[in-house]
Formats: structure tokens, sequence, C-alpha cells
């Protein structure tokens, strides 16, 4: 029996032919680190239990961290700020010499180089747990919240991030935010959306390594339900048009197909964040000699950029950076 003249096994050939035709390229330059920094820590580094090999840093340790990890080639860090107090209002978000601003400062001082992403909530500081003030019967206010975000953004901006992350998911929060910068100057910083935010079982985690868990109710009312991929893609387009630079989808390999239907819908540059119950996942299940840590991180990561995400937030990037090398 005469085998097919196409064979496409071919071009499969472990080495420089199979890398030639590879479609989807992970590098470096893809990767952004988040960073957990608290506002007056005894220690450099605090272990993060969840999170196997993330630490809560204090500011001296994130600007030697963002020094390395300039070095390694990944070109931002995302950062989220542990107040030393917090209060109904989550005044220290826009405390001018609050714990993301000073960060700001001294990563910019060590690595100029490096762009820093703020993220912009009130979770971290408000002493509820929840992302914006709180009316009488327990409900977040959005219209009062944004004016509060907005401030944020601008102190985070003043003290040199690059870029300023709104992940509350309250109604016209970028548009406002995008007014906001750019009445004071700030024409130049750009607004990272956290447009499709879903209320996930994957951010776990986070929730302990940021002491940001709700004391009382969830935060269904303003996140995603992730069953909803056309909302998704309205939200997207809303933030697109009220002046958003770069968008975001959140978790991400449970909403791989999120990923490709906003970047499809808008054409704009696309960030999905590989999140905190998905590293934690594989990073159990690695400890547990089930898989290959490095093979299946990869795995991950550039199945992420296939769906169509520009760009990667993951607390894998130190790692898959020093593997990529």
């Amino acid at each position: 029996m005469a085998f097919p003249q196409t064979r496409l096994r071919r071009l499969r050939r472990t080495g420089a032919l199979r890398d030639l035709v590879r479609e989807t390229e992970l590098a470096p330059r893809h990767l952004v680190q988040p960073l957990f920094v608290a506002l007056n820590q005894d220690v450099p580094r605090e272990p993060i239990g969840a999170m196997p090999g993330v630490d809560r840093l204090s500011i001296g340790a994130a600007a030697e961290e963002a020094h390395e990890l300039h070095a390694l080639g990944i070109p931002a860090v995302l950062l989220f700020g542990l107040p030393a107090e917090k209060d109904e209002e989550g005044s220290g978000a826009w405390d001018d010499e609050g714990v993301v601003q000073l960060a700001t400062r001294a990563i910019k001082e060590a690595a100029p180089e490096l762009v820093v992403i703020a993220d912009v909530c009130l979770c971290e500081y408000t002493s509820h747990g929840h992302c914006g003030l709180l009316r009488g019967d327990g409900a977040v206010d959005n219209d009062a919240t944004i004016e509060l975000l907005a401030r944020t953004a601008v102190s985070q901006a003043r003290a040199g991030a690059d870029m300023v992350a709104p992940s509350d998911m309250m109604d016209g929060r970028v548009g406002h935010i995008r007014a906001e910068l750019d009445d004071h100057g700030l024409i130049d910083t750009a607004i990272v959306a956290y447009s499709a935010k879903m209320a996930s079982a994957f951010y776990g985690p986070f929730r302990e390594a940021a002491d940001s868990a709700p004391s009382f109710g969830d935060r269904r009312a303003y996140q995603m339900d992730g069953a909803n991929p056309d909302e998704a893609v309205r939200e997207a387009l809303l933030d697109r048009d009220e002046g958003a630079d770069v968008l975001m989808v959140k978790p991400a390999l449970p909403y791989l197909d999120v990923v490709r239907r906003v970047k499809d819908a808008t054409r704009m540059p696309v960030a999905a964040y590989n999140v905190s119950g998905e590293y934690a996942m594989l990073k159990a299940a690695a400890a547990a000699g089930w898989l290959d840590e490095r093979a299946a991180a990869l795995e991950a990561l550039t199945a992420i950029r296939r769906a169509g995400a520009d760009i990667v937030i993951s607390y894998h990037a130190k790692d898959a950076a020093r593997w990529l090398r």
C-alpha cells in the first residue's frame, strides 16, 4: 500500500527543523511576574504556604527581585501591596507613602527599564476585604468606589508606575481612571483593564498571600459569571471604548476560549493571568511526583499564548525565563 506524499512527521524531528516551523512563541519578553510587597515587613522574604516558591517581600527585597527579573529578560512586574493597617475605605491604596507607591520608587531605582504595573483595587486595603466602599446594605457602591480607584491610580502613576491595572470590576472605572490620569497630566500612563475577571475558585491561594479574603459574602456581585463568554466580550469592548490600552482575562487556563474571543473581537493587546490556583495546583502535582513541573508549566504558558494572549502574567514567570534561556 502506497503512503501519501504528505507526511506531516517530516517537520517534527527534534532540533532546529522542528523549531523552525513552530507556530507559537513563548519567550521571557511575553511574561510578567506578580510580586507581593508588604509594608514594614521585618524579614526580607516570608514564604506563602499555599504558593510554594512565592514570598511576601519587603520593599528592599522587591527591588532586588525586580533587578533579577530584568536580568532574566522579564520586562514587567505586577505589584500587589500589603499595608500595615486597613480601614473601611481602604485609604492605604491612595496613600502617596503607601506600600505600592514606595515599592514602585524602589524598583524604578533598582531597574529603571523594568515596566511597573500597579494593581488598582481596594480589597487588600479594606478591613472588610471587599473591592470598594460598602453601602448600608453591605453591597459595594459602584460610583463611590470608582472615585477612590481613580485617586489610587493617580497616586500610583505619580510614584512612577508605567501602567495601572484596575482589577475591581466596577462599571465605568476605566473611563473615570483615564479621565483623572489625563487631568493630572499623566497622559502616558497606560491602563491594563481586568476586563473579564471571573468569580473563580482559583483565587484561593492569592487571598492568603494578599490577606484579602472578604470578611463576609463573596465577590460575585461584581466579578463575572464564568459561564458567560458573550458578556466577557461586551466587557472588553466597553473597556476598549473607555480608553484601556491592554485588556485582561483572568483566570487564564479555564478561560482560553475567552482569551481567543476577546482577542478576535477587539484586536487589542490581550493579557491573561495564570492565577494562584493554577500555579498551586501544578506545584502540588509536581511535589507529589505526578508530573514534570518544568514541562507542564511551559506547556501551560504556551497554551495561553496560543489562545491569543500577548502578555502572560504568571507566578511561574521567573522559573520559565530561566528554563527558556
